[in-house]
């Protein structure tokens, strides 16, 4: 059989097994298709490093040509029936692997006198050059879907919005791409010709071509689903394959009342001994307002914790609506907020009045009373030396506002406290 026969047979052999398993994903589950290609990764990589045919146009490995084209196409159809979540799976997967497996091979190397048996010997030296070249190629196999996304995403709002157009020019570019870093690595460990680069990228837009033609008949008579449309950009690919996007989903997370999404006890903790420290060294006051919700029990009682729920959401609100940009809010704890703000006593007074006639007039339809809130203040460093006391005399001060009445501020030096000794 001819050469070019071979790679055209193996060409279709691989779309048709890999299309069979990734339309009946839903079926035997996503799993088994990144176990293919998985499996498939070692042949690929192997046969790009040491067979090759000749054709007139220089020589050709099926492994880089076929094989890997062929994934990358599979890639592709994975982000466009899927999303690029799940493309970086088997990314990830491939890469830790080949990394495990030359660590793996890298130790056996200790032992020097592996037992000689009457057939094939170990040769670590090969295992140590294709793992070089699985770890080059999956890096590279991962630059290589994050130009092939972006692309495709910006042809179809740049140059054509047809789907056969857009996967064959981003296989193409990408391949060329890949083509020359992968003869990079290969020609330095195993010396193959230049023949091998320029016949290797001919194939290669030739592959382009022909997964293209059959993603583009897959697509329109197989898996005939409509196309999500996602228009994306270069930064949200690239968050979305380096999984930096649920980082940061982790660290909004951290430190947010899930209820309020208010800062919680925590970020208290450790942002008020900061705030005291900056106070302190530019010589001005910061006031500490604990704030609770007026006969908040009796609400849970009489009208259960979805309606309770809802009057601490309003009641953040309304303290967010009335606060200042500097001031930072807190959901401390139940029905108890704390208000940290840069402010001498005087202007801490007169801003807790605002907040606590801004929530008395919030429009209650569930309940058949207004919401009010009783409010204690202390002041850095007028009543206190440092943030546990501070906490301290403003607890005291919203005890005496409770217990005056409450819907009422109340200051720590209004009772004459002074800061301990």
């Amino acid at each position: 059989m001819s050469g070019f026969l071979v790679l055209l047979a193996q060409a279709a052999i691989y779309f048709a097994a890999m299309a069979v398993i990734f339309n009946f994903r839903t079926v035997i589950g996503i799993g088994v298709f990144y176990c293919v290609l998985g499996a498939m990764h070692f042949l690929e990589t192997y046969l790009a490093a040491v067979f090759f045919i000749e054709l007139p146009f220089g020589l050709i490995s099926p492994g880089s040509t076929v094989m890997f084209a062929g994934k990358l196409a599979f890639f592709l159809l994975l982000y466009i029936k899927e999303d690029a979540e799940s493309m970086r799976q088997p990314i990830y997967g491939l890469l830790i692997g080949n990394v495990l497996m030359v660590v793996l091979a890298m130790i056996l190397r200790a032992y020097s006198e592996p037992v000689n048996l009457p057939g094939y010997n170990p040769d670590l030296r090969f295992l140590d050059q294709i793992g070089f070249l699985m770890i080059w190629g999956t890096v590279l196999l991962f630059i290589d879907l994050i130009a092939l996304v972006i692309i495709y995403e910006r042809l179809g709002a740049l140059v054509t919005n047809t789907i056969p157009g857009r996967i064959f020019i981003s296989l193409a570019i990408v391949l060329s791409f890949d083509q020359a870093l992968f003869y990079v690595g290969l020609t330095l460990l195993t010396g193959v010709p230049v023949s091998a680069f320029y016949g290797g990228w001919i194939a290669k837009i030739g592959a382009a071509g022909f997964f293209s033609l059959m993603l583009t008949i897959y697509l329109r008579f197989i898996e005939t689903t409509a196309i999500r449309a996602r228009p994306q950009g270069a930064i949200d690919v690239f968050d979305r394959l380096t999984y930096r996007h649920r980082y940061e989903k982790l660290v909004e997370r951290i430190g947010k009342d899930p209820l309020t999404g208010l800062q919680d006890r925590g970020r208290f903790d450790a942002q008020g001994p900061k705030m005291l420290q900056v106070a302190l060294r530019s010589e001005r006051s910061v006031s500490l307002m604990m704030i609770d919700i007026d006969h908040f029990k009796s609400i849970n009682d009489r009208h259960g914790h979805p309606v309770g729920d809802k009057v601490i959401r309003e009641v953040a609100n309304a303290i967010m609506r009335t606060k200042r940009e500097a001031d930072e809010l807190f959901r401390y704890g139940g029905e108890e907020f704390a208000l940290l703000c840069p402010e001498a006593p005087p202007g801490a007074m007169a801003l807790a009045e605002r907040i606590r006639a801004a929530v008395e007039a919030i429009s209650h339809p569930d309940l058949d009373r207004a919401i009010t809130i009783s409010i204690g203040i202390a002041t850095f460093p007028t009543d206190a030396n440092g943030i546990q006391e501070l906490l301290t005399r403003a607890d005291s001060a919203l005890y005496e506002a409770k217990a005056l009445g409450r819907n009422r501020v109340f200051s720590a030096a209004a009772a004459g406290q002074r800061p301990w000794p």
